[in-house]
């Protein structure tokens, strides 16, 4: 099922929809400042599972992302030293995942590794939707196989006839891009670019 949002003034109904939707262990694929992407409540583990199956995804070998309306929320979920708090300020919102220690608040899944990847993507639609939940979002880009296009992941029409049947909801944001979000590690002294994306880090 296709839903079209907008940047703003979108109709209260049809935001809450999308929240019911995840408050109950539902999946959505929704745009990001980077690429279209699909995700499910944070704090419900089966939802979780049930991403990690469709991406063929072992979270006992690959880190698990949340998006989060603001820094105050990213704090709940990741623990956060001065510095880091200083850098994710000065570059967030925008396309970046940092690579943080999660906190116990995290559902076991996410505790399996220890790490958490956080988002705070430029994006009204989607931080809409983390504010109205008041929860993390878990989040993973599309599925798809090396020899594909690229290209038809950026349409929501094409997106929804590719997956519309393996999630209960896709989001009609526009046209979304392709190039993923920049990686920086920040479990360490100091903080590492593990793959440059679409974001240039501006250090402090």
């Amino acid at each position: 099922m296709l839903l079209k949002l907008y940047d703003k003034n979108n109709n209260q109904q049809d935001l809450q929809r999308v929240i019911d939707i995840l408050n109950d262990g539902g999946l959505i694929i929704y745009p990001t400042d980077t690429t279209y992407a699909i995700g499910c409540h944070g704090l419900k583990e089966r939802a979780i599972e049930r991403i990690c199956r469709i991406k063929d995804i072992d979270p006992r070998k690959n880190n698990l992302s949340i998006i989060c309306y603001d820094l105050s929320s990213i704090s709940e979920y990741a623990k956060v030293n001065n510095s880091v708090f200083k850098l994710m300020k000065h570059n967030l919102p925008g396309p970046f995942t940092f690579i943080l220690n999660g906190t116990n608040r995290l559902p076991k899944i996410f505790r399996n590794r220890k790490e958490v990847g956080i988002r705070m993507p430029n994006n009204n639609i989607i931080r809409e939707i983390a504010r109205l939940l008041d929860a993390p979002i878990m989040t993973t880009t599309l599925p798809y196989e090396e020899h594909e296009e690229l290209e038809y992941m950026t349409d929501p029409e094409l997106v929804d006839e590719k997956f519309g049947d393996i999630v209960d909801l896709v989001i009609d944001g526009g046209i979304g891009g392709i190039e993923p979000s920049t990686i920086v590690k920040c479990t360490d002294v100091e903080p590492e670019i593990v793959r440059q994306g679409k974001g240039w880090l501006e250090e402090i």
